[in-house]
């Protein structure tokens, strides 16, 4: 049986980790490389960095803070933010990231998706969808540029699309649960995870060591990333792993 991974994220604005809520309300959480340091030691399982204004703002992802953190890590680290050309991908693999996290570009050129997919191998394309609940179409919207913009695309059928493209993982992201700590979105999940086949990340509203046994019990997620809980110490990796074996839930 495949175990179940525990993965912080490293949300970076001006080269400081940030934390908000619902994607606004950001606040200050620390470091990149200190925290990078903390979690390879507490046992986490992948590290995922996402400059989160870079494409809000046009510009590149940090190269430099990426080498200085991926020079920290033992463990597997996925960049996301400014991506947007296979030379992006490139450099950011090169400088030291094992997968890469595309969003706004693989909604704007869903090609980009399958040319990454074909030069570096599926399992370096990771495409990171920011899903918000639209009470009056009755199902989940597509959003870019860190959840600022909505697009034409249901989630799903999005979801489907990217997988067909050549993604190796999807990074899924509740905007309506994003730091409200009240649990992962189980239903959006489920929906997400009866229609493609690929590893699902679970991402938004990860308030206690419960929530990532709700997730990978009941939605059956592939593993579940999380910031705020763990960038301000109110539980931490080596513990929500303790909860999970205690619950039968298989993790490394």
């Amino acid at each position: 049986m495949l175990t179940k991974r525990i993965i912080p994220c490293l949300d970076v604005k001006d080269g400081r980790v940030v934390k908000g809520i619902q994607f606004v309300q950001i606040r200050d959480a620390g470091d990149p490389v200190e925290l990078a340091t903390i979690y390879d030691e507490q046992g986490a399982d992948e590290l995922v960095f996402l400059d989160i204004s870079a494409t809000h703002e046009g510009r590149k992802t940090m190269i430099e803070v990426v080498r200085e953190v991926a020079a920290t890590l033992a463990i597997p680290f996925t960049v996301g933010g400014g991506i947007g050309s296979l030379e992006d991908m490139r450099a950011i693999l090169r400088a030291g990231a094992d997968k890469v996290s595309l969003n706004s570009a693989a909604v704007r050129n869903p090609e980009l998706v399958t040319e990454g997919a074909n030069f570096f191998g599926s399992q370096c394309i990771v495409v990171a969808i920011d899903a918000r609940y639209d009470e009056e179409l009755g199902s989940w919207r597509v959003y870019t540029h860190g959840g600022r913009k909505g697009t034409e695309w249901e989630v799903l059928e999005w979801a489907k699309k990217v997988e067909a493209s050549g993604a190796g993982e999807l990074l899924l992201t509740s905007m309506d649960q994003d730091g409200e700590k009240t649990g992962f979105d189980l239903e959006l999940l489920k929906a997400v995870q009866e229609v493609v086949q690929i590893p699902v990340i679970a991402s938004g509203g990860a308030g206690n060591a419960q929530h990532f046994v709700d997730v990978f019990q009941d939605a059956k997620a592939d593993a579940a990333l999380a910031a705020s809980i763990f960038h301000y110490k109110e539980t931490s990796v080596e513990n929500v792993k303790d909860i999970l074996k205690q619950n039968g839930v298989h993790v490394r």
